[in-house]
């Protein structure tokens, strides 16, 4: 069995409350799955957004600090791209709608020779691609506001950029069960399988800055991984290569641990469930906060200090 079996969610940090929930759900039509708070700054709100049923590898979630946050900056030893997946057939869907939301984004480009993809940010600059493909037999979100042909399947790829690559090749070739399944000049896509939402781009920039941290930038990328069992034997196996881990925090929705690759991004592996119903119906997902017990005690406290947001917008209908 494998161990790693490919992305679970990537996190940002971001500024305005509502404008994560306007670009995430209106503008790229995914789901509020959960809303509840950061565990480990109760004041600020974490939002998931993904598929109808949270799957992992749709779970792009945010902590959003506020306008007042200062800007990180895109550059070597972060994950500066985090890519959605959509149908090759969709192409002129979005650059309409991106169009139609004044979205600025690049031209749409070919990288390998299966794929296309439209850079583009959030309104906190952070980069994410549309990537148009004919690989990704999921199923996107029908939220209503994007036709569920169209609609974004899950993540694609994230793409980590690195002084050199090989370090952490190594890493998740000998630990985490990805294999190459392409190149080009400056980029190797690693993936525990040839799907979207199973891969890793290494890109090599050594003529770049180091990146810096803050609003729009990516904190962590998560690994999905079976169970609690399965998570315990990436233990054992990641401390004999040399990691440094945290030890297993409870997620509510999952546990996780924490590294840092050879490269500076910060991993997680996070394990598949007990996933995002354990709180609410699947069918109300994301419309309470939700708390983990021990916050219950706050939470009149932080319904009065957590800034007053507007789900679902209308105006990205």
């Amino acid at each position: 069995m494998a161990l790693i079996t490919g992305l679970h969610h990537v996190t940002a940090v971001t500024g305005d409350a509502q404008e994560n929930i306007d670009f995430y759900t209106g503008v790229l039509g995914l789901r509020l799955i959960k809303k509840t708070i950061n565990f480990d700054v109760s004041d600020v709100y974490h939002f998931y957004f993904g598929d109808e049923f949270g799957t992992p590898g749709t779970i792009m979630t945010t902590f959003p600090y506020g306008k007042g946050l200062a800007s990180g900056r895109h550059g070597k030893g972060m994950l500066n791209t985090t890519a959605f997946s959509v149908s090759m057939d969709a192409l002129d869907y979005w650059l309409e709608r991106l169009d139609q939301f004044n979205i600025p984004y690049k031209q749409p480009q070919q990288r390998f020779s299966d794929e296309v993809f439209i850079y583009l940010e959030d309104f906190d600059g952070l980069g994410l691609e549309l990537v148009f493909n004919v690989k990704d037999d999921r199923v996107g979100y029908g939220n209503g506001y994007v036709p569920v042909d169209f609609a974004i399947k899950g993540f694609h790829h994230v793409e980590l950029w690195v002084d050199a690559y090989e370090k952490t090749a190594a890493l998740l070739t000998t630990q985490m069960d990805h294999q190459l399944i392409a190149e080009s000049s400056d980029r190797f896509r690693y993936g525990t399988e040839d799907k979207p939402g199973k891969y890793v781009d290494l890109f090599c920039t050594p003529n770049v800055l180091k990146g810096l941290a803050g609003r729009g930038t990516i904190h962590h990328v998560a690994f999905a991984t079976p169970d609690k069992q399965s998570q315990l034997q990436l233990i054992d196996n990641l401390k004999a290569y040399g990691m440094q881990l945290t030890e297993v925090r409870d997620r509510k929705y999952f546990s996780s641990i924490y590294f840092k690759e050879p490269g500076g991004v910060l991993f997680e592996i996070a394990t598949s469930g007990p996933g995002f119903d354990v709180d609410e119906e699947l069918a109300s997902l994301g419309e309470d906060l939700m708390l983990p017990e021990q916050f219950e005690e706050k939470r009149e406290h932080l319904i009065d200090v957590l800034s007053k947001i507007t789900y679902p917008t209308e105006k990205f209908r």
